[in-house]
Formats: structure tokens, sequence, C-alpha cells
């Protein structure tokens, strides 16, 4: 019994004496007895600066958006008949009243000869009836005429002056029925594609026959976000609102253009407004139904202090930037955030011009941190390896 307690103490003893073994250990080191890396704020971390000026920024809004035809024209037949002539090139572009398609014209031709016929033989009865109407009328005084006969002609000289009257207006219809067979072009624009050959019977305004899009100018359609609608009918209000839009394989290719329309309500569905912006496009740029990066400036902000996009940050006391001083320290400082226009933010507050902020290498940095400034795309030289001359 005796021996068993001993055991047992002696067990206790070797527990407690491991327990204050471990809470001798040195902090610096591991479990292990490895050392454990410690922050030092005199070493310096790499980083990229930039500094903050003041200037004068456009207060812009970026958006894709599409062009769209400032007219686009289906062009139909408006009477039945072969198709005689295609008056253009595929692609090319025509003016207004330029022939375009051609319709065979011989029957219409003939129902114009036809109608033409039959008003002048009208014509010449109704000249024989009002003569004798007005031979009538001058015995009627002197009884030498019955009364009904008075009647009967006067009522034949109306009823062939009613047919003349139709006659010329079937005419009229017969020859505006042969001028649809020759289709032109009703806008300056550009022909597309021909849909129909030569020699097919087309029906009227049942068969597209092409289609011209109006080029110049040309329009381009872009939806902005709800929020920023007040702004866009405010910019509007003082005046001609700038738009630039660019192809995004071009961004050379910049057309300048204005707001032409604010769409009268906001789609429910996806929280955002259509716009519409009118471009002279007379070097053709910009083509209809291309996708455009469109650009709608909607004022100048003066004399405001602007940093790199990248130099501020996101935490949970707010946007912040690290400031290097003069002594190559960092500093947090809490700023007020403006518009982001392109790469470059808007500080309302936190930071003066001149100052240098970090632009990369936040993630090592802390307040009191020392900064070594890089210059942007600089490597550091690699050490030669073992083995290795340098």
């Amino acid at each position: 019994m005796r021996q068993q307690e001993f055991i047992t103490q002696a067990a206790a003893f070797a527990i407690l004496a491991g327990m204050l073994a471990g809470c001798s250990r040195d902090p610096s080191q591991g479990p292990s007895g490895a050392p454990i890396p410690q922050v030092r704020k005199d070493v310096p971390v790499p980083v990229t600066v930039a500094t903050v000026i003041q200037k004068d920024v456009p207060l812009e809004l970026e958006i894709i958006g599409a062009a769209r035809a400032y007219a686009s024209v289906s062009v139909k037949a408006r009477v039945d008949g072969q198709l005689t002539r295609v008056a253009f090139k595929q692609g090319d572009e025509v003016k207004r009243g330029d022939l375009i398609f051609e319709i065979d014209k011989r029957p219409f031709q003939a129902a114009l000869s036809q109608a033409e016929a039959v008003l002048a033989r009208d014509v010449a009865s109704f000249e024989n009836a009002e003569a004798d109407r007005r031979r009538t009328d001058e015995l009627a005084a002197t009884k030498a005429v019955a009364a009904t006969q008075v009647d009967a002609n006067r009522a034949k000289a109306a009823a062939l002056r009613a047919s003349v009257e139709a006659d010329k207006a079937a005419v009229e219809t017969a020859r505006l029925q042969l001028s649809f067979c020759s289709i032109t072009s009703s806008v300056n624009g550009r022909m597309g594609l021909s849909l129909v050959d030569e020699g097919n019977i087309v029906k009227n305004n049942d068969t597209i026959l092409a289609v011209v899009n109006q080029t110049k100018p040309l329009y381009a359609d872009f939806a902005v976000a709800e929020r920023f609608l007040p702004n866009v009918r405010a910019a509007a209000a003082r005046g001609h609102l700038r738009v630039a839009a660019t192809p995004p394989q071009h961004p050379e290719a910049r057309s300048a253009g204005t707001l032409e329309v604010i769409n009268n309500q906001v789609d429910t569905a996806t929280g955002t407004v259509m716009l519409r912006a009118v471009f002279p496009n007379t070097d053709e740029q910009l083509w209809p139904g291309q996708f455009l990066n469109v650009t709608l400036t909607l004022g100048q902000l003066t004399n405001v202090t602007v940093v790199p996009a990248q130099a501020v940050q996101t935490s949970q006391s707010g946007e912040f930037v690290f400031v290097v001083t003069a002594d190559s320290r960092v500093e947090k400082r809490l700023v007020k955030l403006g518009p982001i226009l392109e790469n470059e933010a808007v500080i309302e507050s936190g930071v003066q011009p001149g100052e240098t902020v970090v632009t990369d290498g936040q993630m090592r940095l802390a307040p009191g941190f020392k900064a070594d400034i890089k210059t942007p795309g600089a490597t550091s030289s690699p050490k030669p390896g073992p083995g290795k001359s340098s």
C-alpha cells in the first residue's frame, strides 16, 4: 500500500514539474523551442507611393452602351408584282430619293391607260349632257320644253359630273400604283444585304427587300443606375451634356456627342434608366449594333484633392490611406471619400496636397512601420545561389 502511494505521488510531482517548466519557457520560443518570428517596425517594408495633388477633374459616369441607327427602314413593296431590278450594291451609301428596287411596271401602266380612257369617255359624255342642260334651261322660261325634260337633263349632267370626278380619282390611284413600282430610299443611309433577288414575285407590305440604316448621325443607348438620375437631370438642366463613345477594342477611336434623351421612366426590373446620346458620326467610326464604352460628363470639380484610387483602403472604421511621414514612417489616416473617376479618387478630407500616400504594399503595413519606397516596376537583383558566381 505504501509503495502504491509513493508511485502516485511521484507521478503527480512529475506532472507539476512539466507544467512549471512550460510556464517558465522563453516567450520568444514556440512549443518545440524554436524562436517565434517577431514583427519589427524598424524593418523597412517595400512600398510604392504617390503624391497627393490638387486639380480640376471632370465628373463622369462610365457605362457600357450600344450604337443604334438614327433611322432604320425596312424596305417593302407597296404593290404586288415581279421584281425586275435591284438598283444598288449591298453596303452602298444612298441618298433620300435614290432608286433601290424596281417592280414590273407594265400591268400598272396598262391600268393607268384604261383609267385615263374611261375619264376621257365620261368627260365627253358630261360635256354633251351639260350642253343639253343649258339648252333646256334656256327654253324652260318660254314653256317650249316640258319641265320633266329640264329636270332629266339637269340630273344627267350632275351624274356625269360625278362620274368624271370618280374617274379622275381612279386615274390618280392608277398613277400612284405605277409610282410604287419604283422603290426609293426614304432616308440618307447605308444599304444592308439584298434579301430578295431579281425575278422574284413580291407582295404588298409582305416581303422585306432590304434594310436601310441611317448612320450619320447615329444614336448610342446606355443605362445608368437609378441613384445617378437626380445628378443627370440636374446637370442636363444646366445645358447640353457631353458624351464620349469608344469601341472597346479601339480606345483611340473616340467620338464626341451630346445627351439627347432621358427616358421617361425607370426600369423597375434593373433599377436603371435608359439614356440616349446622338453623335454626328461623319467618319462612321461607330456602327449600328456595336457595343461601346460610353463616358457621360456631368460637370467638373474644381481644385479638389486627388489620390490614385488604389491608395484607398477599406476597414471597419471606414476608408483610409497610409501616409508616409518625413521620417519614412507610415501613419493610418481615415479619409472622407468623394467620387472615384477612372483611376483617381477624390478625397474630401483626411489628407493634404503634397503629402505622400502608399499605393502598393499596404497589406504588410501597420501604423508606425518604416517604408522603403520603391520605384513602380523596379525589381531587386537576384542573389547568387550556392556554388554560383556573382
